[in-house]
C-alpha cells in the first residue's frame, strides 16, 4: 500500500499523541505538538503573520509514519537562516520569490530533526518522500522554493539525493566535557579568558544581585507575566528588534510544555532586574530569551551564559545551545559548530546561481570553524574534537 501524503492547515487537525510519538523523548522540545499548536492558537504563526501552516503528514495503512512542520511564507522574517539576499537577487532577475515553503520551527534557531519519522521505519526513504512532496507542492502551486532549516545531517544526505541544495551556517554551542564543577570548565580555557570570567563573576558578586534557577513545575504562575516582560525588554531596546511572540503565547506555557522551561532570574532586594528564559530536553539546554529592567555590569554574561553552564554541569546536560549570534559566546568557551539547511529552488537558472554561491559559502564556513578551533579560548580543542 503506498504512502498517503496530506497537508494539515493547523496542528489542531493532527492528533497530539500521534505527532508526539514521532517526536519522542530524544528530539527537540520545539517540535512537540504543544509548542507548535500554541504558536498557532496564540496568533503568532498564522496566515495573518505570514506563516500559513501546511504541515506535512505521511500515513501508511492509516498509521502516521512521518511528518514535518511546514509553512507557506510571504516573507523571510523569523527564520534565522537568512535568504533576504536570495530574494533580492530573484527580484532583480524578474523571478518571483514569495510565496515560498518552509519546513522549520517559527522564530527558533535551534538545530535538530525537521522531518519526523516513526521508530523502526525506513527513515531515509521517508525523508526523501517528504522532500519530493515539498518539491511537488512548489512546482504545482507557483511556489518558488522549499527550505528545510536547521536540519540534521542524515536529512542533508537524503535530500541531496533528490536535488536539494545544501547550505551551512555557524552557531556557538557549549559542550560538557565531563566537568564536575564550574572550575573544571574554567581550567579548560586559556588563561586570559579564564581570568576574565573570574573577574566578571567577582565584580557581579559585590553588586547585591541574587540569582536563582527555577525549572518546570517549580516556576509559579505569577512569573509568566514577568517572563513576557523579560522577552519584550530586549526587543524594545533594539531598533531592529521584532516581537514575534505575544502574551497569549507565554500564557500557554503554563500548560504541559512548562516541564521544559528553565528560568534564570536575577533579583535585587527582591525585585526582578533581569532574567533568561531557557528550554531543556534530552540533555540539551536551549537559551531562548534574555532581558533586563536595570543595567548591572556583567549581569548579562552571568545570567545568559555562566549560570546556564553551571546548570548543565550540575544537571549532567551535555550541550548548551544559546541561540543566534556569536562573539560573546565564542570568547567564553562556546565552540563554533556547523548548522545545516536544505533548499529546493524551482527556477533552473536561479538554482544554478544559488548552488554556486552555496559551494563557496560552505568552504568559507568550514575554514571559519577550523580557524575558531585553532585560535579559540579552549585549550587544545583539536585534541578533543
Amino acid at each position: 500500500m503506498p504512502y498517503e501524503i496530506s497537508l494539515a492547515r493547523q496542528m489542531a487537525g493532527i492528533d497530539r499523541d500521534e505527532w508526539d510519538d514521532l517526536v519522542g523523548e530524544e528530539n527537540s522540545p520545539f517540535l512537540e505538538w504543544d509548542w507548535l499548536s500554541a504558536l498557532e492558537e496564540s496568533g503568532c504563526a498564522t496566515p495573518e503573520t505570514g506563516w500559513a501552516p501546511h504541515h506535512v503528514t505521511v500515513r501508511h495503512e492509516g498509521r502516521l509514519v512521518a511528518a514535518a512542520p511546514a509553512y507557506i511564507k510571504s516573507h523571510s522574517q523569523g527564520e534565522f537562516v537568512f535568504d533576504h539576499g536570495w530574494a533580492d537577487a530573484a527580484e532583480r532577475a524578474g523571478i518571483r520569490y514569495y510565496p515560498k515553503l518552509l519546513v522549520g520551527v517559527p522564530f527558533t534557531p535551534a538545530a535538530g530533526r525537521r522531518i519526523l519519522t516513526a521508530p523502526g521505519s525506513d527513515r531515509p526513504a521517508l525523508v526523501r518522500t517528504i522532500g519530493a512532496s515539498l518539491r511537488d507542492v512548489c512546482d504545482k502551486n507557483e511556489i518558488s522554493s522549499a527550505h528545510i532549516n536547521f536540519c540534521e545531517e542524515d536529512e542533508v544526505e537524503a535530500l541531496t539525493e533528490i536535488g536539494f541544495l545544501h547550505r551551512k551556517g555557524v552557531q556557538y554551542h557549549w559542550r560538557n566535557r565531563g566537568y564536575e564543577c564550574f572550575e573544571d570548565y574554567l581550567a579548560g580555557l586559556k588563561s586570559k579568558r579564564r581570568n576574565q570570567i573570574r573577574r566578571e563573576r567577582r565584580d557581579l558578586a559585590g553588586s547585591g544581585v541574587e540569582i536563582e534557577i527555577l525549572e518546570g513545575d517549580a516556576i509559579p504562575d505569577e512569573l509568566f507575566e514577568p517572563m513576557f516582560r523579560i522577552y519584550l525588554s530586549t526587543i524594545e531596546k533594539l531598533y531592529w528588534g521584532h516581537q514575534y511572540l505575544n502574551r497569549e503565547m507565554f500564557d500557554s506555557l503554563r500548560g504541559p510544555w512548562r516541564r521544559h522551561l528553565c528560568l534564570v532570574l536575577a533579583r535585587s532586594q527582591g525585585e526582578i532586574v533581569a532574567g533568561a528564559i531557557n528550554v531543556q530536553k534530552a540533555g540539551v539546554l536551549y537559551g531562548r530569551y534574555w532581558g533586563c529592567f536595570r543595567e548591572v555590569r556583567n549581569l548579562h554574561f552571568e545570567v545568559c551564559y555562566y549560570r546556564g553552564i553551571e546548570h548543565c554541569i550540575n544537571s549532567g546536560l551535555r550541550r548548551f545551545e544559546p541561540g543566534a549570534g556569536g562573539d560573546f559566546k565564542y570568547l567564553r568557551g562556546f565552540e563554533g559548530v556547523a548548522t545545516h539547511s536544505m533548499h529546493y529552488v524551482g527556477h533552473a537558472g536561479f538554482a544554478r546561481a544559488v548552488d554556486d554561491y552555496l559551494d563557496r559559502e560552505r568552504d568559507h564556513v568550514d575554514e571559519a570553524i577550523e580557524e575558531m578551533q585553532r585560535r579559540g579560548p579552549i585549550k587544545a580543542l583539536h585534541e578533543d574534537s
